[in-house]
C-alpha cells in the first residue's frame, strides 16, 4: 500500500515508548514488555488498526506490529494512540516496530515465543517475477516456521483470489495443517473478527473476504 510522505511521522515515532527502528531483539522481545504475557505478531501492518484493537481489545495478549514504511508505522502511532484513549487504557501490550519483514528471521527466534502471526490484506504481487515478494510465499512462510514457537498459526485474510489460491498450495506445500478455511468469512459470522480498513472497503464493494487458519505441526 502507497502512503503520501508524512513529516511528522519520523519526530512522532522518534519519543514514541513504544516504538523500536530496525530493532536488535532477537530473543529478547519479551523485555520489551512491562508484563509477559502470550504474544502475537502482525507482520505488513499498515496504519494499525488490526493490531490497535486487537491489543485494546485482548489485554491480555501482548501484540508486535511490524512494517517497513516509517509513514505508516507513524500513522499508526496515531491509531494506537486514538484506540488506547478512547478505551481509558495504557498502551503496554503493543509494539510498533519498523523492519524489512522479508527477512523476519534475522528479527525474531523461536525464543520469542511468538504464538501466532497474522497476515492481514498484503499486496498480492499477482506478476510472476514477484511472487516470491508475497508474505505467504514459501520462503517467506519457511523463516514463520523458524520464530513460531511449536504448535503456532498464521492468520492470514484478504481480498485477492488468486493470491488466496496460491497461498493454500504454498502452506500444504511448506507443512502448515489447516484449522479453519472459508472464501467468505462475513457469511460465516466468525467470532471476534476485527475488521481493517481495507476489509471494510473491499466488502463494501462486494468483494467476498477470504481467510485461513493454519498451524504448524508439532515436532
Amino acid at each position: 500500500m502507497r502512503i503520501r510522505r508524512k513529516k511528522w511521522a519520523r519526530p512522532e515515532l522518534e519519543v514514541c515508548p513504544y516504538y523500536y527502528e530496525d530493532p536488535e531483539l532477537k530473543g529478547k522481545w519479551e523485555t520489551v514488555f512491562p508484563v509477559k504475557r502470550t504474544t502475537y505478531l502482525e507482520v505488513g501492518c499498515g496504519k494499525g488498526i488490526f493490531a490497535a484493537k486487537h491489543a485494546v481489545m485482548y489485554p491480555d495478549v501482548n501484540i508486535i506490529a511490524a512494517d517497513i514504511k516509517a509513514d505508516m508505522l507513524g500513522v499508526a502511532r496515531r491509531t494506537v494512540e486514538k484506540e488506547f484513549e478512547a478505551a481509558g487504557r495504557e498502551h503496554d501490550n503493543i509494539v510498533l516496530t519498523r523492519m524489512n519483514v522479508s527477512h523476519i528471521s534475522e528479527h525474531f527466534d523461536i525464543s520469542d515465543n511468538i504464538e501466532r502471526i497474522y497476515i492481514n490484506f498484503c499486496n498480492p504481487w499477482n506478476r510472476g517475477k514477484h511472487n516470491k515478494r508475497r508474505l505467504t510465499h514459501p520462503r517467506q512462510l519457511e523463516q514463520y516456521k523458524q520464530i513460531l514457537r511449536p504448535g503456532g498459526e498464521i492468520r492470514f485474510k484478504t481480498d485477492d483470489d488468486i493470491l488466496f489460491e496460491d497461498s493454500l498450495e504454498y502452506f500444504a506445500e511448506t507443512g502448515f495443517r489447516t484449522l479453519y478455511l472459508t472464501r467468505d468469512l462475513h457469511a460465516e459470522n466468525f467470532p471476534d473478527n476485527i475488521m481493517t480498513e481495507h476489509e471494510k472497503m473491499f466488502s463494501d464493494e462486494g468483494i467476498k473476504i477470504k481467510y485461513i487458519a493454519v498451524s504448524q505441526e508439532m515436532k
